[in-house]
């Protein structure tokens, strides 16, 4: 179905691209779009399979340099790969291009071409980790340090926008996708339930809500040690869960570290133990 030397051109210099992206847009997620397209590709008469094979492959190819214009990116990077001249026409990779333009859900405007279209639908996740997952990776690579109950907000309320009741990735699916819809009725049901969303997202991202806290204020502390370091300061900071000190003349923040070893000691901890390269990250 495919040319053999097109796909194996593809599998070893395009594909491997994917190993930058993040864990949503992944190989595993392009392997799913090409499964996808090829499958509503079927239902086409004359429909080109190279072209359907090869717009998949190429769709997200550019996220991981930006995520908001990789359409763009990812649409000139295939029109700027002489190695397509072999296979392809001008006008096929132009129309190539486009498709890939046209393929977010969020678009406006439907796709020019039924490439477009096929690519399009074929990218509609319908398993419920992936939506969860790519949230919170998404927001964990924007900023590590983000407070977990805003992750957890702005996730579900993004996922509403474009899964929930007229959401804008229900009203532009152009195939008759079973598998899609029961994945939408299964998060619409997550959706209506903000409880059990939210246990759910931490059950897909295996985040424990007190480890994640953790590990924010210890990157505070290794923050503040850091700036008082270059202010050549004494200082002393605590927060829950974590402390840093750097302490040589002044009484007054050496008392205080006191009082605070006093009530570790009180309440179980070891003020002499240093978590900070072990679990500060």
């Amino acid at each position: 179905m495919i040319n053999e030397k097109l796909k194996n051109y593809i599998e070893e210099n395009i594909l491997p691209i994917y190993n930058k992206n993040d864990e949503g847009h992944n190989l595993s997620h392009i392997e799913y779009v090409i499964r996808r397209s090829l499958m509503f590709a079927s239902e086409i008469d004359d429909i080109n399979y190279d072209m359907v094979y090869t717009i998949a492959a190429y769709h997200d190819v550019c996220i991981h340099i930006n995520r908001e214009e990789h359409e763009y990116l990812s649409g000139k990077f295939l029109k700027k790969d002489n190695n397509l001249k072999e296979y392809f026409n001008e006008e096929q990779i132009i129309l190539m291009s486009e498709a890939i333009e046209d393929h977010r859900a969020s678009s406006d405007s439907e796709p020019r071409s039924i490439y477009g279209k096929i690519v399009s639908s074929a990218d509609r996740n319908t398993q419920i980790e992936n939506p969860f997952k790519r949230t919170f990776s998404y927001r964990i690579k924007k900023n590590p340090n983000y407070p977990l109950e805003k992750i957890i907000e702005e996730s579900y309320n993004h996922l509403k926008e474009k899964y929930g009741h007229n959401g804008y990735a229900t009203t532009k699916m152009y195939f008759n996708d079973q598998e899609y819809k029961e994945h939408l009725t299964e998060l619409n049901k997550l959706l209506a339930n903000k409880e059990l969303f939210t246990k759910k997202y931490y059950e897909i991202n295996k985040i424990d809500p007190k480890e994640y806290e953790l590990r924010r204020v210890r990157r505070l502390c290794e923050e503040v040690k850091k700036l008082a370091n270059s202010y050549d300061l004494e200082y002393f900071f605590i927060t829950e869960g974590a402390s840093s000190c750097h302490i040589k003349n002044n009484e007054a923040i050496r008392n205080a570290r006191k009082k605070h070893e006093e009530w570790e000691l009180s309440n179980g901890f070891d003020p002499k133990h240093d978590w900070s390269e072990k679990n500060a990250k």
